[in-house]
This record gives C-alpha cells, sequence and structure tokens, in this order.
C-alpha cells in the first residue's frame, strides 16, 4: 500500500474522476438542534453528516466529515425493502445491479461492521448474490476521524477512529491537504489515471498523520473512561451472567418501539421474506427486520417467546455479545453510536454494558 499526498484544491480532481466510473456519494454537513449531552468535559461537536450523490450537490457543501455520517454503512449494500428471487445467479444480479457505487466518508466503525455484514451474507451456505455483487464493485474512500461525537465508543472495543484496511482509498487530514493511502487496484488504476495531482508522501507527512491519530486515541479513551465500559473481553460473561438482571425491564420503560436503534445499527443484518402482490403476479421481497420488533419471533398459531420489550432487548444484547463472539471471536458492534443518538427513549448501550458488569461484580464481591 502506497501512501501521497493530495493538495486541499486537488480534492475535487480526485472526486470528480470518480464520478466518470462511478455513483460517487459524498458527505455534507447537517445541522442539527441537538444539544451536547457530554460530562466529561470535553468541547465535542454535535452537527452530523449525510452522505449525498456528487452529482447532486453543490460542491461548496462537499465536506471532509471528522466522524461518521448517519447513514449505516449496510444501507449501500442492502437495502431496506427489494425485491428478490432466491434463483439470482450471480451474473443475473450483477445486471441488476445499478451503476457501481463509490462511497466516500465511512470510518474504521463501518469498515468493521463490514465484516459483520459479510460473514452474514457471503460466508454461509450460499452467498446472497445481490449483496456480493454490490460489495464486490463498490469503491470505498474511508477517512480518518479527526474527532469524535458524545455517542462515539469504538475504543471499547480497541476499534481505532482510522483505517488501516479494508478500504480502496484512505483519507487522512493533514495540513494543506490529504494523506491517501491506495490500498487496492480499483485504487490503483484511478491513482494512475490522475497521478499527476499526487505527490508521494514524505516522512515528516507520515510522522504527523501518526501523532494527529494517537492524540484522537487518547482523548476518546478519556472520554470514555467517564462512562466505564466493560473490556471487549467480559463482555460475553456479563451478558450472560445478566439474563435476569432488572435493567432490561428498566431501560425498556422509555421504549417507543420505534425500532431506531434496529434501522441505524450498523451490524444489524436480519430480514423478512414476504409475497406481494405485481399485477396479475407476485413478486417476493426482502424487508430489513429486527429483534426489537414484536413480530420478530411470532410463530404459527400467534405464539411469541419473546412477547415483551424488555426480553426482545436481551435477545439482542445476547446475538451482539454471545452469538458472534463464539462464532466470530468478536461482538456484533461497533461502537458508532448511531442507536444511542437516534434513540428518543435516551436508551444508551453503554450504560446497559456498564450496569450488568458491575451487577455481576457486586454480586461476586457480596456472594
Amino acid at each position: 500500500m502506497e501512501t501521497y499526498f493530495l493538495r486541499s484544491e486537488d480534492i475535487f480532481k480526485f472526486y470528480d474522476r470518480i464520478s466518470e466510473d462511478y455513483r460517487l456519494y459524498v458527505p455534507v454537513r447537517v445541522k442539527t438542534p441537538l444539544k451536547p449531552r457530554c460530562e466529561c468535559g470535553f468541547n465535542l461537536p454535535v452537527d452530523d453528516y449525510a452522505v449525498k450523490e456528487y452529482s447532486e450537490v453543490n460542491k461548496e457543501d462537499v465536506i471532509f466529515n471528522e466522524y461518521r455520517p448517519v447513514e449505516p454503512a449496510r444501507t449501500f449494500f442492502t437495502y431496506y425493502k427489494e425485491e428478490v428471487c432466491e434463483y439470482f445467479s450471480e451474473e443475473e444480479a450483477k445486471k441488476k445491479r445499478d451503476r457501481p457505487l463509490a462511497i466516500a466518508g465511512f470510518k474504521n466503525c463501518d469498515i468493521f461492521s463490514l465484516k459483520i455484514q459479510d460473514w452474514v451474507f457471503m460466508e454461509g451456505v450460499d452467498a446472497d448474490p445481490l449483496y456480493q455483487a454490490r460489495r464486490e464493485s463498490t469503491l470505498i474512500i474511508s477517512g480518518d476521524c479527526p474527532n469524535f461525537k458524545e455517542a462515539c465508543f469504538c475504543r471499547a472495543f480497541d476499534i481505532n477512529p482510522h483505517c488501516l484496511e479494508g478500504f480502496d482509498f484512505n483519507l487522512s487530514p493533514i495540513t494543506n491537504g490529504f494523506l491517501v493511502d491506495v490500498a487496492s487496484k480499483k485504487a490503483q488504476d484511478i491513482y494512475k489515471s490522475i497521478k499527476e495531482i499526487f505527490t508521494l508522501a514524505t516522512f515528516g507527512q507520515l510522522s504527523g498523520r501518526a501523532s494527529k491519530r494517537e492524540l484522537v486515541v487518547k482523548k476518546l479513551e478519556e472520554h470514555l473512561f467517564h462512562h466505564r465500559i466493560p473490556k471487549k473481553e467480559a463482555l460475553q460473561d456479563i451478558v450472560l451472567s445478566g439474563l435476569n438482571s432488572p435493567v432490561w425491564a428498566e431501560q425498556m420503560k422509555t421504549c417507543v418501539e420505534c425500532n431506531g436503534c434496529v434501522f441505524m445499527c450498523d451490524t444489524c443484518h436480519c430480514f423478512l421474506l414476504a409475497d406481494e402482490p405485481a399485477g396479475d403476479k407476485t413478486k417476493r421481497v426482502r424487508v430489513w427486520d429486527g429483534c426489537l420488533m414484536k413480530n420478530f419471533t411470532r410463530v404459527a398459531g400467534g405464539a411469541n417467546p419473546l412477547k415483551l420489550r424488555s426480553q426482545r432487548l436481551r435477545n439482542r444484547y445476547l446475538k451482539k455479545f454471545d452469538f458472534f463472539v463464539s462464532n466470530l471471536g468478536y461482538q456484533a458492534c461497533c461502537g458508532c453510536g448511531r442507536c444511542i443518538d437516534v434513540c428518543p427513549g435516551r436508551i444508551d448501550i453503554r450504560y446497559i454494558l456498564r450496569r450488568l458488569y458491575e451487577e455481576k461484580h457486586l454480586s461476586a464481591d457480596t456472594g
């Protein structure tokens, strides 16, 4: 992997070249009325970033996002609702696919989340041809996080706020421009076609980037110290030990069953298949589903083993911190904090994990 310097004034030459071959999506700033909830003494930003199609935004609105965008990465690979067919071949899926995408603005939490999506949709008995076609054709332009939101907690799981793998290009903002990591053949081909706007990164530039990354990691860990999130090695144990914890019912008192946490989650992947009328025929559609939805586990005859919201919340944590740890070796949570931001009931995954940890150790100390 080679690293080059790209001047700030040439960023649109870079984007323009990519948009020749791809439908390019870029981050733009979105103002929010939300007030910061940080209690740690940091003056953290509260604005959000949305990812918009490059051809439909004004260039002056395109910005380098300091932290992850609002949209979870999976929205580009599995659509909320789409027609599917169990007989799709890989070739048919490629024909069905739109012009390949290029997405700028992904962060390392998003890159981590794609490990979960890839395992679910490409590494089972059969690969999902729609997901696979989109995943393999998409150009990923990730970026370092020079800052973070109050809800961000990636470092609790040892996920860095900068990318080292899983991308085609990675942008690191430095003085007067960006360091650009070129990591794949797709990226190399684009680089070679516009290499006149790049210069090889110097030792000083690389050292400066390393220092900036260390500072962000340190600041984020200081921020997370307040939340006292358990180490990732303890997550499976505390969730299993907390099956009868009162925290599940307590937290769900404010839940309005909007399922925002499901739809905004970067690692959620469950779906429902249904047949819909289409003229004189029917079509099979796939829609997002999730364990916090009331009918997620309802079976024939109306029986539902997860009738209570508290049971559904517990099941969500068991899936993330038990099932995936047992089967993949790591949790199905990337610490993006989208579920925290979106929840009108202010249910906070960091608080729940801390409570489970404290209850287990309090029980051990008093037992």
